[in-house]
């Protein structure tokens, strides 16, 4: 079971939903849900209740605009102003990673010098929008490194918002991105997004 926490942001409340295992952690691995979804996504739901079993301790954010009921995100900057007091605000037990998928790894790549992060872990990064590769993000997805903040992207074979070879080309090694099944989701049960986050949470925290 999930513990559930309000947190104050200059955009009305958001809520963090902590998922924590039996033994100690190692590390807490926060992560933000995209701008059309929450964080009911496959892939974040499969993280929060297996990472916790292998000395991971899960905060899943919700966007204040999310808990209010609205349908539609704000503009980036509004993201981040409410993301990084939501952080302070949570108890992080041993190293930070931070994350999300699609808008959330935006504002997690954007934002994780200012909240002290270790390592930032990206689902399903939108490069740039659908059929406009001229419109690309490379520069956020690259800000953390930059800082000399380690970033791995897991990302779907055939996500029209960049495919994982589009997004090794504008990292330093591709080994950073690992190609899973399917396209900016990734199906009911996606194990592969497992399997990849707990092989690359390892480096994010060395």
């Amino acid at each position: 079971m999930a513990e559930h926490v309000e947190l104050d942001t200059p955009q009305g409340p958001g809520r963090g939903h902590i998922y924590a295992g039996s033994a100690p952690a190692a590390a807490t691995v926060v992560l933000g849900h995209g701008a059309g979804g929450g964080i009911g996504a496959s892939d974040l739901m499969l993280l929060a209740a297996r990472l916790p079993e292998h000395g991971y301790r899960v905060v899943l954010i919700e966007q204040p605009w999310k808990v209010a009921g609205r349908k539609l995100a704000g503009r980036p900057p509004t993201l981040d102003a409410a993301w990084v007091p939501m952080l302070t605000q949570l108890d992080i037990v041993g190293k930070l990673v931070v994350g999300g998928r699609s808008a959330g790894a935006r504002v997690a790549c954007r934002t994780a010098e200012t909240v002290g992060a270790h390592g930032v872990l990206c689902l399903s990064f939108p490069l740039h929008p659908p059929g406009k590769p001229e419109s690309s993000r490379a520069g956020e997805l690259r800000t953390p490194g930059e800082h000399g903040i380690p970033v791995r992207v897991i990302q779907g074979a055939k996500d029209p918002f960049g495919t994982p070879e589009e997004v090794r080309r504008v990292l330093t090694d591709g080994r950073w991105v690992a190609q899973v099944a399917g396209a900016h989701s990734f199906g009911r049960n996606p194990t592969d997004v497992l399997d990849a986050a707990l092989a690359f949470l390892p480096q994010l925290l060395a």
